[in-house]
């Protein structure tokens, strides 16, 4: 749901004490108009994608593409060790003997697969090591938070104020950037 943001743009803040008010509260922000920024919860919510709009993640390609890769990468390196590279007939064994390469196989595709899931997550995410990110306060205490995107001219804070109030927020921010 993030976008990339230019200096003029300006968030609203609002903070609840459970998650239901926080999935109330995102369904009816979107369903008024208003642009979801990003939701903070210190737990998973269920139901929170669909009432804020997120697509389903592509990570599972990414981890799936890797694990192949890994995959294809530890029978190549099998193939051309043992018949090519190193050829040794040991006790009448053939050079190709695909039932060894099961244990190898399957560690390189899980090695890479979660390597490069965990790696993909971190670039979409922002969470590389020299991300200027900031942070809520109050975020990790327990409360839920709803951020909106404040665009120019089209915000109205008195409907998006409403919406937060009707639904239970017990702090609201506006004016924050990040």
């Amino acid at each position: 749901m993030r976008s990339t943001n230019t200096a003029h743009e300006r968030f609203t803040a609002a903070y609840f004490d459970n998650e239901d008010d926080l999935v109330a509260s995102a369904a009816e922000a979107r369903l008024r108009g208003l642009e979801i920024y990003d939701a903070f919860t210190p737990f998973p919510v269920h139901g929170l994608d669909d009432a804020v709009g997120i697509k389903p993640s592509r990570l599972t390609w990414v981890a799936f593409c890797g694990g192949l890769l890994g995959l294809l990468t530890a029978i190549g390196l099998q193939v051309w060790t043992s018949a090519y590279a190193w050829a040794l007939n040991i006790g009448g064994k053939p050079f190709n003997s695909v039932p060894l390469w099961v244990p190898v196989a399957f560690e390189l595709t899980v090695l890479f697969a979660g390597l490069s899931a965990i790696g993909a997550l971190f670039i979409i995410s922002g969470l590389h090591p020299f991300s200027k990110r900031k942070s809520l306060e109050g975020v990790n205490d327990g409360n839920f938070v709803l951020v909106l995107k404040q665009p120019d001219g089209s915000y109205d804070s008195d409907r998006a104020r409403s919406i937060f109030n009707e639904n239970g927020a017990f702090r609201i921010e506006e004016g924050l950037e990040f």
